[in-house]
């Protein structure tokens, strides 16, 4: 059987994140479940901030690209 604290351990959370609060283990790991992981969102973040910081070096305005007919 799944433990909900194991699935907290896996995603890296801190130890009591989700855990702690008073729910059943169904609501906890599905709450887990659809959670996501801090090193994927701040990955995300990383390589958003990188393509936002082309786009000012570069003069071009976000989202005016046209694409040719």
């Amino acid at each position: 059987m799944l433990a909900p604290t194991f699935v907290e351990w896996l995603q890296g959370l801190e130890p009591g994140w989700v855990t702690d609060l008073p729910l059943p283990r169904t609501v906890l790991l599905r709450a887990l479940g659809n959670g996501v992981v801090p090193q994927q969102a701040a990955h995300a973040v990383s390589l958003l901030l990188d393509d936002l910081a082309a786009l000012v070096h570069t003069g071009r305005q976000p989202g005016w690209e046209v694409a040719a007919a």
